[in-house]
């Protein structure tokens, strides 16, 4: 089975147990709130479960005894607790009575009540208070509100369905080891797509598909082995940074996210992922007004912000140093240079960014074209632009781009355009960019050679004619020659048309004559 196809496998799945536990809770709240449910459960399902995991195959290996029958053992509980909280795979434990599967137990057996699972949840974050893990654990679970009266009307009601809800997780696969898509991320971008559209949430805000998510990752990533650092300053879900690490060795993730319940997704997804919480520093603020990374500098950075979305523009950022240079700052209604400049103040000298924004950062003009130009003709970072399919995002059917950036480029003569716009699988809601698709742009990018109708590579000159106007279309000619229209052979086709109609109106009129009709 070919990675595409699994996937699609593993999605299906996923998607209909989803399906299922959607239903469940629908006629109980509306999806911006059940979806909090789902994924904070599936979470501490995890949890749980990797921390019995991980105790039972490294502590308690060789003891002949596994991770509830040592808890309840005082010599090894507490020799536990201390490990787990200093063991930087893990920062937290869980009592052997509040694990997962102990509770799926009383579930099936009536002896579970609500109260159960929110004191579980309640030990997980408390196991970390006062220790390095805290921050990292801190309020994971603050969206799933077990006492919400549109659980049920009393503790039995809500205890009857979360314990539905529960039963059907346990259920799902999480394909731990040949995992192709990314569980939480997955889970939120289809209960929002099918759930959420009378709230007006849109995933794409905060997921980037998994397609979209390789090729900024494959472009960041190209002939590195390792790197040291990966950030994202609208980090949403976490699985673009997550992405980053399935094609490369990564010591460290850093994002930061404003909204906060998906702040507290990306949490779950880099613990969910296997990523010690020494590993990942996800931030909770605005990152244009109070960027918390700001005395960094990353080795590679991805990111699919917002799209012209609004900022404050404040004048006081003219002295600031992402934006001071530039002697202009990005309008007030549109933030994509904000956060354009934003990263390249961040991005390391060697280091490689990738950003997904609207084709209108590519051609307006005022202080977006003043910005533009000082990219490309002053630093010289802009390394190639991207055109890809429309509608392949949740929330928006525009068409988007892929912009390169580089700070000390290998091709400081030219920028790569490349126009993928046509290269996509139709679904019905949404387009999807196949496999072949992926590999064809980041082949093409790499080789950097000119394809008829698909790839230029425009020397600098050239742009800067262009007046550093740098839509595609410009650069890359697609234009398809119509087939030449014979016009006497069109003619001859309209007389023959004429003649059979005047035969058919003959021989119609013959039967109306029989039937008395023809003087009507």
């Amino acid at each position: 089975m070919s990675r595409e196809e699994k996937q699609q496998s593993q999605q299906a799945e996923l998607q209909k147990q989803l399906w299922s536990i959607a239903n469940t809770l629908r006629g109980n709240m509306d999806a911006n709130d059940f979806k909090n449910y789902i994924l904070g459960l599936i979470f501490y399902r995890y949890l749980s479960e990797n921390l019995v995991n991980y105790v039972n195959s490294t502590y308690l290996k060789d003891d002949e005894i596994d991770y509830e029958e040592a808890w309840n053992k005082e010599e090894y509980r507490e020799a536990l607790k201390s490990q787990l909280i200093n063991d930087s795979n893990m920062g937290y434990f869980l009592e052997a009575d509040y694990l997962w599967s102990t509770l799926i137990k009383k579930i099936k057996t009536g002896k579970f009540d609500i109260s159960m699972l929110a004191k579980a949840v309640n030990i997980i974050s408390e196991s970390t208070l006062g220790n390095e893990s805290e921050d990292d654990f801190e309020n994971l679970f603050e969206d799933m509100d077990l006492n919400n009266s549109k659980l049920g009307r009393g503790e039995a009601e809500r205890t009857k369905l979360i314990s539905t809800i529960m039963l059907k997780i346990d259920d799902i696969d999480f394909h731990h080891e040949d995992a192709e898509i990314d569980v939480l991320g997955d889970a939120y971008e289809y209960l929002i797509s099918n759930f959420a559209a009378s709230a007006g949430k849109k995933a794409g805000e905060f997921y980037t598909p998994q397609q979209v998510s390789r090729i900024l990752a494959k472009l960041v990533t190209l002939n590195k082995s390792k790197l040291q650092s990966v950030y994202d300053p609208t980090c949403g879900s976490g699985s673009l940074l997550l992405r980053v690490g399935k094609e490369t060795k990564v010591t460290s993730y850093y994002g930061q996210e404003f909204n906060s319940t998906t702040y507290n997704l990306a949490r779950m997804n880099m613990l969910l992922h296997g990523i010690s919480f020494k590993h990942f520093d996800i931030k909770n603020d605005d990152t244009l007004e109070r960027p918390r990374h700001i005395d960094m500098k990353f080795d590679a950075i991805v990111a699919n912000p917002p799209y012209s979305a609004q900022w404050s523009a404040d004048p006081k950022f003219i002295e600031d140093e992402r934006f001071s240079a530039y002697g202009k700052l990005a309008p007030k209604s549109k933030a994509d240079f904000a956060f354009i400049q934003h990263m390249i103040y961040q991005l390391s000298d060697n280091g490689t960014m990738a950003v997904v924004l609207p084709h209108g950062v590519l051609f307006r003009g005022a202080s977006e074209g003043t910005i533009r130009e000082y990219l490309i003709k002053e630093k010289n970072y802009l390394d190639a632009v991207i055109g890809l399919p429309a509608n392949i995002f949740y929330g928006t059917s525009i068409p988007t781009c892929i912009l390169v950036f580089k700070k000390c480029r290998e091709n400081e003569e030219n920028i790569l355009f490349i126009d993928a716009s046509k290269d996509f699988e139709a679904g019905k809601n949404q387009n999807r960019l196949r496999d072949e698709d992926v590999d064809k742009i980041i082949e093409t990018y790499k080789n950097r050679v000119e394809v008829e109708k698909y790839c230029h590579v425009a020397p600098m000159s050239e742009v800067a004619e262009n007046d550093y106007n740098l839509n595609i279309p410009r650069y890359v000619d697609t234009f398809e020659e119509e087939e030449e229209i014979d016009i006497k052979a069109v003619q001859q086709d309209l007389k023959e048309i004429d003649k059979e109609i005047a035969e058919v109106d003959k021989e119609l009129n013959v039967y109306l004559k029989e039937l008395g009709l023809d003087e009507i």
